[in-house]
């Protein structure tokens, strides 16, 4: 009679679940007591749920600090997903230089697998010919060299317009009784979206006081911070139809506002096609839409889907990951005055003060060149970089890591390893100025932007951008913390989505310096 009522007392959902979680428990203990194969080290965890509690907000630095019990390696199990974390240069470069495909494949959170994102996207697709395609095309056509300095006076021009709503945005301020403090943040995402948006579509896109803008930011935040944050879903797989967090309907809600305001610029080039009105000089989306494959590899053309996948992921890649390395590495200046100071002294020796920093004086700027790279060591834009899929059994480090186990990339803690950098916590620059390290893939003790086949195909723009915008915003303004606020006061603590974000964006005075 109790056991009769018990039974019926159960709620069905708790029933199955339970039963699931049963049968996932036994399939994990099988798997494990049956495998005689040698796995990294890591940290104990619990059954069925393995290690999915123990990383917190901030599992980067987590993850580091689990280095020196564990060593290069950490094994861990994230409810039903093998995951191995690398953690030092020399895992790295075993990694990226003998195993890069084997370890090419993506593993996707389940929030991204909205409106088949990571079907159409570059960065989050599976290792095969449609990868290969979207790959070649940005490579060729959209961040080429050439392509890339036949928009020189496109950038500039761009920064131009963030000096204005800079001053703008502070006279605003002050007229309604503040300081004129301005929150740079969300101006350096709107110059590096119109950036892209010029790139890929020709045009301005947005407008700093344009309603839309803030719509498209406010939703691309939610978007990163979704695409970031641990879900449960993606560790106990049998709960994805569940969405017992309802992160999935979220990424939905926010995908939907943010491809409404992209693919009207798609739609409105198809329309202009049809009537015949054809650019004078192709951009990225021209070339997208006019892809014919060969058959053999890849699409034979991109669906209008498609295309607006791209160009959604190329907004989100090309502004959010640039404008926050830019706002980190403007941080550590103003934290650090004698950087600052040189910065500034350097650019007015070489450039002056009677007109704007260009792209072409860059390389006469060795001090900015060392602050950026000290920058990316401290602050990589995606910390562990975005995740692996193993695609079969592999000997890896004296280990056998089985198909299908999730592999991260510790950018962060390899910059930090004291094996390779003297006072690794300390902002530095002056240790990059006789050095021939490097961020393009090689040098494994420095890669925020990945390595191998899947480095991010970005980087050559972000390194032009970055530097631009550093040298215009040292070299434009006079800037004020606030009263009080001191360069040691900034904080610096971290919010980690998908990208590395400062938790509280840095708010300061400007006060123009230049009359140009």
């Amino acid at each position: 009679m109790v056991m009769e009522w018990t039974l019926k007392s159960l709620n069905p959902m708790t029933v199955a679940v339970s039963a699931a979680l049963l049968l996932l428990l036994i399939y994990l203990i099988k798997r494990r007591s049956g495998s005689s194969k040698r796995r990294p080290p890591g940290p104990p965890g619990w059954p069925i749920f393995g290690n999915m509690f123990d990383l917190g907000d901030l599992p980067h630095q987590t993850l580091y600090r689990l280095r020196s019990k564990y060593g290069s390696l950490v094994w861990l199990q994230l409810g039903s997903i093998n995951t191995m974390v690398v953690q030092n240069a020399v895992a790295a470069a075993e990694l990226f230089k003998k195993h890069d495909v084997p370890f090419a494949d993506r593993k996707v959170p389940d929030t991204l697998t909205a409106f088949d994102f990571n079907q159409g996207s570059l960065g989050m697709n599976t290792f095969g010919g449609h990868w290969r395609v979207l790959r070649r095309l940005c490579s060729m056509e959209f961040l080429v060299n050439k392509r890339m300095n036949e928009t020189t006076d496109l950038r500039r021009r761009i920064e131009d317009n963030m000096i204005s709503w800079i001053v703008d945005e502070s006279n605003s301020s002050k007229a309604q009784g503040g300081n004129g403090a301005v929150q740079l943040s969300r101006l350096l995402f709107l110059m590096a979206f119109n950036l892209v948006g010029n790139l890929m579509l020709s045009r301005d896109l947005l407008d700093n006081r344009d309603p839309e803008s803030k719509e498209f930011f406010d939703s691309m935040n939610e978007i990163l911070e979704l695409a970031g944050t641990p879900n449960i879903a993606d560790f106990l797989p049998f709960l994805k139809r569940l969405d017992p967090l309802g992160m999935k309907r979220r990424m939905i809600a926010n995908m939907t506002r943010t491809m409404r305001i992209s693919s009207k610029f798609v739609q409105e080039r198809l329309d202009n096609r049809k009537a015949g009105k054809v650019n004078d000089k192709k951009d990225f989306l021209d070339v997208m839409l006019e892809y014919q494959g060969d058959g053999k590899d890849g699409p034979d053309r991109f669906t209008e889907k498609h295309v607006n996948i791209v160009i959604m992921e190329m907004f989100f890649a090309g502004s959010e990951t640039t404008s926050i390395s830019i706002e980190w590495g403007f941080t550590e200046l103003l934290r650090n005055p004698h950087a600052f100071k040189k910065v500034r002294e350097e650019i007015d020796r070489v450039v002056g003060v009677n007109r704007m920093v260009e792209e072409s004086d860059m390389e006469n700027l060795p001090y900015l060149q060392a602050v950026v790279k000290e920058t990316l060591r401290l602050h990589p834009a995606l910390p562990l970089l975005l995740p692996r899929n193993t695609m079969e059994d592999t000997e890896y480090m004296g280990y056998v890591i089985p198909k299908g186990t999730q592999v991260f990339v510790n950018a962060w803690a390899i910059g930090r390893d004291p094996e390779y950098w003297d006072d690794p916590l300390t902002f530095k620059p002056e240790r990059f100025l006789n050095s021939s390290v490097e961020y393009k893939g090689q040098h494994f003790e420095l890669i925020p932007f990945g390595s191998g086949r899947r480095i991010c195909v970005g980087f050559p723009l972000a390194h032009r951008v970055v530097h631009l915008t550093l040298a215009t915003l040292v070299q434009a303004f006079d800037w004020d913390l606030g009263p009080g606020v001191k360069p040691q006061d900034i904080d610096m603590e971290e919010r980690l989505g998908l990208t590395l974000r400062k938790k509280n964006p840095i708010k300061v005075i400007p006060k123009k310096r230049l009359r140009i």
